[in-house]
């Protein structure tokens, strides 16, 4: 009877054993921590207008007065016989010098009168400061500070064309936009 009692324990204890709790499973590894903030979106890219616009600004900033001049941001003017009025297209190409002075907000321009070699020297300079204050007067009417506009007349003495004859005068006539400084 020992021995049954004793296989009965050993039977009773390996039933026990083998019924009882079994071990948990490991752990997960570590829980994925999400970021606390979404990552951020790239900047929006630059136009291509907005950078050339830009790169276009600081280039001129950083030349010589000389250089912007030879580049000719400006158009000139022309002028009817005898006459200081601004004519309709002349109004337009003093809106573009507007614009591009606008644009490069650093230019200082000097606003050149210009006259043809008919009437006397006098004459001439008067008229020629009369066509550069009427188109710097129109450049301030558009929004170009005083402060960058600069006039001078050459009445009749320093001539684009030398022949005499009506074409010539009428290339004479006018008023030069000239780069003559930078406020920065």
């Amino acid at each position: 009877m020992r021995q049954t009692a004793l296989v009965v324990t050993l039977v009773a204890a390996t039933a026990f054993v083998a019924c009882g709790k079994k071990t948990p499973p490991p752990p997960p590894s570590a829980p994925v921590v999400a970021p606390a903030a979404p990552p951020l979106a790239p900047p929006p890219a630059a136009t291509p207008d907005t950078v050339r616009q830009e790169d276009e600004y600081t280039r001129l900033s950083q030349m010589s007065t000389d250089e912007i001049e030879r580049m000719g941001l400006f158009n000139d003017i022309h002028f009817d016989y005898d006459k200081a009025d601004l004519r309709e297209g002349d109004r337009q190409i003093l809106a573009r010098n507007a614009d591009v002075l606008r644009k490069f907000d650093f230019l200082k321009i000097t606003i050149e009168g210009h006259c043809d070699e008919r009437g006397s020297v006098e004459y001439n300079l008067a008229l020629g400061e009369r066509r550069a204050r009427a188109a710097s007067d129109y450049l301030i009417s558009l929004g170009v500070p005083a402060a960058r506009l600069k006039t001078v007349s050459y009445g009749k003495e320093v001539p684009l064309c030398q022949e005499s004859n009506e074409d010539c005068w009428g290339r004479n006539r006018r008023d030069h936009f000239a780069v003559t400084g930078k406020t920065k």
